[in-house]
């Protein structure tokens, strides 16, 4: 069955005016419905990480390196959530499915570029953990506030000159002409999949990125948290052991939320075949909102210092 908007305009040869994005396939009778969660959570998102914002920047005592990683992590939710849940919601309430060739692209560079963002400060909020834990009485000379921000520009930075690539190289190819994506947002690989050519390099180099970036970060998190692991069990007393521990739960929680439904999109999108095609769309849509709900809702619960400001803004007890 031919999609009615499968006939847009463009040609093998050249680049299309636009892609029509299919939303949730096999769901269509639902996607009304299916809008409203999805809208709960970006506006949860939203309010949550705008909030964060807003305690860090106030509250001089939280200008911390912690917290500054903190209200980068949140200004990056921000931009990623923001980058594919309106267009979403646009196409399951208002059947908005088309997206223009340019917008196409740019949605791909904010969705990759912020993941290896949120990657690359997600890794130094775990350096920032280990200095914490193993080195306390230096912490606040090891991590200044200047170190502090020269890290968030080198990850920054390196987000946006390793993702560049993807849409230069995308731009110069011709499209076939299908130009569906069956699914809510355009992503790399479901674009270059609408490629008329040879793509061994795009997705070469789409390795060379998810290895290098994700592949660094998890190595450079699983070491601090080897080392934090035996600081800790070196601490004399329980309630000590206990502290230290409840200080990484949060970060741990935040690293799993992100990583486990960002590795299997990535995995199924190139070798997981066999894996139904809904499956893999839920967990590519679940991998770029859930983490920027979570993270507030983590974040505002286990840390006292941010949990304690909300209920005194709500309470109407600011100073």
């Amino acid at each position: 069955i031919i999609h009615p908007l499968m006939l847009a305009s463009g040609n093998g040869s050249s680049h299309p005016m636009s892609f029509i994005l299919l939303g949730i396939p096999g769901l269509e009778s639902s996607h009304f419905w299916i809008a409203f969660p999805f809208c709960i959570m970006y506006v949860v998102a939203v309010a949550g990480n705008i909030i964060i914002l807003h305690v860090i920047r106030t509250d001089h005592t939280l200008h911390q390196p912690m917290y500054l990683f903190l209200a980068m992590l949140a200004l990056t939710d921000l931009v990623l959530s923001s980058s594919t849940q309106p267009k979403m919601l646009a196409i399951l309430w208002f059947h908005a499915h088309e997206i223009e060739y340019h917008a196409c692209l740019i949605q791909v560079f904010f969705i990759h570029a912020f993941s290896s963002v949120e990657s690359g400060v997600l890794m130094a909020m775990a350096l920032d953990r280990y200095v914490a834990i193993c080195f306390p009485l230096r912490h606040s000379s090891i991590l200044t506030t200047s170190v502090v921000i020269k890290l968030g520009s080198v990850v920054m930075v390196r987000g946006l000159l390793w993702v560049s690539p993807f849409c230069f190289m995308i731009s110069r190819m011709p499209f076939c002409p299908n130009k569906v994506i069956p699914q809510s947002y355009c992503e790399h690989m479901a674009v270059l999949k609408l490629v008329c050519a040879d793509t061994r390099v795009n997705r070469g180099y789409g390795l060379f990125v998810a290895f290098s970036v994700v592949g660094f970060d998890i190595i450079v998190i699983g070491i601090s948290y080897v080392m934090i692991l035996r600081a800790v069990l070196q601490l004399p007393s329980g309630e000590a052991r206990l502290k230290a521990f409840g200080t990484c739960a949060s970060h741990i929680c935040v690293i799993l939320a992100l990583y486990v439904p960002a590795l299997f999109t990535f995995l199924t999108h190139r070798f997981g075949h066999q894996v139904p095609h809904l499956v893999h769309i839920i967990f590519a849509n679940v991998y770029l909102l859930v983490p920027p709900m979570l993270n507030p809702i983590i974040y505002g619960v286990r840390t006292k210092q941010i949990r304690d400001r909300v209920v005194r803004g709500c309470c109407g007890k600011e100073p």
